[in-house]
């Protein structure tokens, strides 16, 4: 069965949920939720998106994001893929900590921002956790009502001053609005698991005719639609300050910075390895190989494969 087509368009709006493995728990300590939010921190800045909200519990994760780039797919990959590498070198583990993919609901602002804010901060009270939202310590709730000084990355002014320009009374109002979600007997998105869209009628059917020019492709290469041949070499010639001339040199089995290459463009970019071959002198089959090669190596050597990683990241925060 193929997955669902992931919606993403210049400023696109979603509800992204992402789960840990087996329902295992993705923090562990103070120090793992600090991390997250580093991590976090710093997206808006790398991909020029907006963070509305977010509320991080034991094994998963909401956040409200929205993407003036419509680039959710690259700034989801990097968040997870980041944060798996920080979790696993810590714990002295491997493989998955995530779930499958993440969960990206796509919300009509103006009629349904407000509502999935309340929705999102209101889950550590669903779950039991605690009685009272303002109790949870990782969420942005508490820079939503003043009760911690707010980051300059959350966006907390567009919720807000839907109520007043007067930031204290706009607080006051939000809170009483949260908290009215406290009475409601039935959870008002209950039935919108199996749904990606979240909005009016009309909305929805905007976004299923943007869903009509969408082509149905793996993940890894609606990823791939922002890199391109020339972000790969800079990268590695950055890194290993060499020409590219260097790293398309032949009949050296040794050539790291050639094999990293290759593997990264077969992984990020929508080249054919027939063209990749074409690029660096070798048959396709030769891409094939080399890049599965430096798989297996990257298993057996921590060190490279922390070096792949690194150059990975550096990849794929260039915008």
């Amino acid at each position: 069965m193929s997955r669902p087509l992931r919606i993403s368009y210049p400023g696109a709006l979603y509800h992204i949920t992402a789960r840990g493995s087996e329902k295992n728990l993705i923090y562990r300590e103070k120090g793992d939720y600090r991390k997250f939010l580093k991590i976090l921190s710093d997206l808006p800045k790398r991909f020029s998106i907006v963070i509305y909200g977010y509320v991080l519990m034991g094994n998963h994760y909401h956040l409200l994001i929205e993407t003036p780039k419509g680039n959710i797919t690259k700034v989801m990959h990097y968040l997870n893929t980041a944060y798996t590498g920080y979790f696993n070198r810590k714990y002295h583990r491997v493989g998955h900590l995530f779930q499958g993919r993440y969960q990206g609901l796509l919300i009509e602002r103006d009629r349904y921002l407000l509502s999935v804010s309340r929705y999102i901060h209101l889950n550590p009270v669903r779950t039991l956790i605690v009685k009272r939202p303002e109790e949870f310590n990782w969420s942005s709730y508490l820079q939503y009502i003043g009760k911690r000084e707010r980051e300059e990355w959350l966006n907390c002014d567009w919720i807000l001053r839907r109520y007043s320009k007067d930031e204290l009374k706009a607080r006051r109002s939000y809170q009483s609005f949260v908290e009215e979600g406290l009475t409601l007997k039935k959870n008002p998105f209950h039935n919108l698991n199996s749904k990606p869209i979240v909005g009016s009628k009309s909305f929805i059917e905007e976004m299923k005719r943007k869903i009509k020019k969408q082509r149905e492709i793996p993940e890894s290469k609606r990823l791939a639609k922002g890199i391109k041949y020339e972000e790969v070499i800079a990268v590695i010639t950055k890194r290993f300050r060499i020409s590219e001339q260097k790293i398309r040199e032949a009949g050296r089995r040794d050539n790291l910075p050639k094999k990293i290459c290759l593997y990264l463009l077969r992984k990020y970019t929508d080249i054919s390895n027939e063209k990749i071959g074409r690029y660096f002198g070798i048959g396709y089959t030769a891409v094939s190989q080399a890049a599965s090669r430096l798989k297996r190596e990257m298993e057996e050597d921590r060190g490279l494969k922390k070096m792949v990683y690194d150059i990975e990241m550096e990849l794929l925060s260039e915008e």
